[in-house]
């Protein structure tokens, strides 16, 4: 019986020396997602490149400027991400409340300079800073520390529902007046995915789920762009002819694009019509390059992008580092899979951008901080097992130090009775 022990033991700790081997090889991150999300931003920046030239031109007079202007956020999303993978995430708990205020003053600060571009006002510093992108980073980080911190009392309305809803309601407000309504519902759905993942009881995500389909139905009755949309959704249900002139533009990429593609830069509807062919119809473009060969592998990317984020969740130290991880993980996948579905008329516009991939400093960069912040979890969960290994190796070796010495006492002892 000691020995089965004992083998089962030196087996266990064994294999716990060597997934520590194989930990200090990866580097104590999560070396899958780290590939997977630099692959996605050096195939973004290809992209914007091959996306951009022709609208670069006309707007800047500079075929080169949307590109440069991305390298440019590439490097400073690189540069905050890797900073992010080296300060511990559970310092959001004190830094929560002062981002929420931050993102709230800069929202206020973007109606009160009133820079209109498209026919919105949603940015600052001339179209550098778009606070709605910051605006769900943030309401991902604030919302895990707030539900971690209350995780006891979500049962009760009073610290659960109605907290919440002026939480999101704050900054939906703020957003909706812009207006961005793919931003407003983007956060929505994060307040709700976030309640759920905290553990919320089925009555109250019921409740959360017809309010959210009650301002729904009211923000597309009041707001002629959200009624305009949905109608023009419904009328390339029934007919793709009948669709908006965005989505007919980019079904007919995708058309030309085939199953393999003309090829990187060889996109000829990015230079004849098609809408914002760098940002919101980059899918498009790709599509139209790369064929559905290509669309079908960055669907794969995003997909395991999702399934490593889940992962390091799973393998989270604490409630925070899961609720942090899933809903990080969940955003950028769910806003990926909202443009690429608008973009093929399955959904109505929404104006998503596409994460590492679409043109856009504040999007690139909010998209680079929680890869940032997953690959810190990822480290201190690895952290957390190579303690908890030694903690255990230790017990080991103080056990089969007392059994050896027990044993020996019973060796003396039956001599002695002989």
């Amino acid at each position: 019986m000691f020995h089965t022990v004992g083998d089962a033991a030196m087996n266990k700790e064994k294999s716990v020396k060597a997934a520590n081997r194989r930990r200090s090889v990866h580097l104590s991150i999560d070396v899958p997602l780290l590939l997977i999300a630099a692959t996605l931003g050096i195939f973004g920046l290809l992209m914007v490149y091959s996306a951009s030239w022709d609208y670069s031109f006309i707007l800047f007079n500079d075929a080169t400027q949307i590109f440069y202007r991305q390298v440019m956020w590439f490097i400073l999303g690189v540069i905050g991400a890797a900073a992010l993978v080296f300060i511990d995430y559970r310092i959001f708990r004190k830094l929560a409340v002062p981002m929420i205020i931050l993102t709230i003053i800069l929202l206020i600060g973007v109606l009160v300079v009133s820079d209109v571009r498209n026919n919105a006002v949603r940015t600052l510093l001339r179209g550098s800073i778009q606070p709605s992108e910051l605006a769900k980073l943030v309401t991902v980080v604030y919302l895990a520390v707030w539900l971690y911190s209350k995780r006891e009392k979500l049962s009760d309305i009073s610290f659960g529902l109605i907290p919440l809803a002026a939480i999101l309601g704050v900054l939906g407000g703020l957003i909706i007046i812009q207006p961005d309504l793919s931003a407003v519902i983007t956060i929505l759905f994060l307040g709700g995915m976030m309640f759920f993942l905290a553990g919320a009881e089925l009555r109250q995500i019921a409740f959360l789920v017809v309010v959210a389909m009650l301002f729904g139905w009211v923000v597309v009755a009041v707001s002629s762009t959200g009624s305009e949309r949905v109608a023009s959704y419904l009328a390339g249900l029934r007919d793709p002819f009948q669709a908006s002139y965005h989505v007919r533009r980019s079904l007919e990429a995708f058309v030309k694009g085939g199953w393999i593609g003309a090829g990187i830069g060889n996109s000829v509807t990015k230079l004849t019509g098609l809408p914002v062919p760098p940002t919101d119809s980059i899918f498009a473009v790709i599509g139209e390059e790369t064929g559905v060969m290509g669309a079908t592998a960055l669907v794969a990317l995003y997909i395991g992008l999702l399934w490593r984020g889940l992962g390091i969740a799973r393998r989270a130290p604490d409630g925070l580092g899961t609720l942090l991880a899933a809903g990080l993980s969940i955003w950028l996948v769910v806003e990926a899979m909202v443009n690429m579905a608008v973009m093929v008329g399955l959904l109505p516009f929404a104006g998503n951008a596409l994460p590492f991939i679409s043109a856009g400093g504040s999007n690139l960069v909010v998209s680079c901080a929680a890869i940032g912040i997953l690959l810190n979890i990822s480290r201190l969960s690895v952290k957390t097992q190579e303690e908890e290994a030694k903690s255990f190796s230790a017990v080991v070796n103080l056990r089969r130090w007392d059994r050896r010495r027990r044993l020996s006492r019973a060796r003396r002892t039956s001599s002695s009775q002989e």
